[in-house]
């Protein structure tokens, strides 16, 4: 049980590593779009690339508002602050439940 408890942390703590580092590429996708970055800078093109799969597919699914903000990056973020708070503490939580088995 110790051994499953533990393999279970660490996919918890991967998981929410590789989703606070998307939260900062998202947030870096927004300060962009409201600069007038190079899109050729490199940096620029890498925070596009890694970013755009799943705001396109926010998009298909949320119909586009008219305005000034893009919504769907909005959403994205609250997703990923969703999963982070349910998933990844319910991992850690039923870890250390393994753990006190």
């Amino acid at each position: 049980m110790i051994l499953l408890s533990n393999l279970m942390v660490g996919v918890a703590a991967v998981l929410d590593m590789l989703l606070m580092i998307l939260m900062f590429l998202m947030l870096g996708r927004v300060i962009i779009s409201w600069v007038s970055a190079d899109p050729y800078n490199p940096i620029v093109r890498f925070i596009h690339t890694s970013t755009e799969p799943l705001i396109s597919l926010v998009r298909r699914y949320i119909p586009r508002i008219p305005g000034p903000l893009d919504w769907s990056v909005f959403i994205v973020f609250i997703l990923i602050v969703f999963i982070r708070s349910f998933l990844v503490a319910s991992l850690f939580d039923y870890a250390r439940v393994l753990k006190g088995m």
